[in-house]
């Protein structure tokens, strides 16, 4: 018998670090919330690809939330709901509201809002995940994209300056008690074709940076802040271990 046991025990003990070596190869998304305040993180897939955690969720401050990314190819966008709260059985929020749900179950949100985007597990055997922070639809806080263990290019990229201290008026939007809480795009403030890249507007050759996307490439030159922006603005990294979305970063 004491001859059987020690291998028996071996094979056990190899299943199991086989085991753990698998669980460690997957890929984590990881949202933190640096905020001196609540947020409610959202995410939306992409058409076609799953739903995450439900959509979203509610982040106190100064804590993190890890879960498994897809094992194929997922795409998709995350971003932070602000000022939310419940009120006569409804549930909404000042910024980046997604059809007052807590959990938007694939509805995208409203603008303006900082964007976290993602097209994970593409470029077969090389397994990229390519990561991007877009204020294309304007800002409501600091966000950065942070990969950890990847190979290639992998840099934080993002948007740290807090542009709400620095919005220029006809940008803001405001709370019923006169703060504000976000900073709209030229395309959420005026609506014309030429600043929401629209139509004959719909190209790179005539979708331009304007005034007002502008103000924010100044401030976070490593953000989207157009349309057709800088497609270098996009990383790919190879086979990172996690992605970590960072709020107030």
């Amino acid at each position: 018998m004491a001859k059987t046991s020690l291998p028996l025990a071996a094979s056990f003990f190899l299943l199991i670090s086989f085991s753990s070596a698998v669980d460690t190869s997957r890929l984590f998304l990881t949202v933190v919330n640096n905020c001196p305040f609540t947020v409610w993180p959202a995410i939306q897939p992409n058409a076609g690809h799953p739903v995450l955690e439900k959509g979203g969720f509610a982040l106190p401050k100064y804590t993190h939330r890890s879960f498994n990314a897809p094992t194929t190819h997922w795409s998709g966008r995350i971003w932070a709901r602000t000022n939310c709260a419940h009120y006569n059985g409804k549930f909404s929020c000042m910024t980046g509201d997604c059809g007052n749900r807590l959990e938007c179950n694939g509805l995208g949100g409203a603008p303006p809002a900082s964007l976290a985007q993602f097209d994970l597990h593409h470029g077969g055997h090389h397994d990229f995940s390519s990561y991007g922070v877009s204020l294309v639809d304007g800002y409501n806080v600091p966000m950065t994209v942070t990969p950890h263990e990847g190979h290639g290019v992998c840099p934080v990229v993002g948007c740290r300056e807090d542009l709400i201290k620095t919005c220029p008026a006809h940008l803001q939007v405001r709370s019923h008690s006169g703060h504000v809480v976000a900073c709209k795009s030229g395309c959420e403030a005026f609506h014309t074709d030429e600043l929401c890249c629209r139509g004959h507007y719909n190209s790179p050759n005539t979708c331009k940076a304007s005034s007002h996307s502008l103000f924010f490439k100044h401030a976070c030159p490593s953000s989207f802040t157009f349309a057709h922006d800088s497609p270098s603005l996009m990383h790919d990294c190879s086979s990172p271990r996690e992605l970590k979305v960072i709020f107030c970063h």
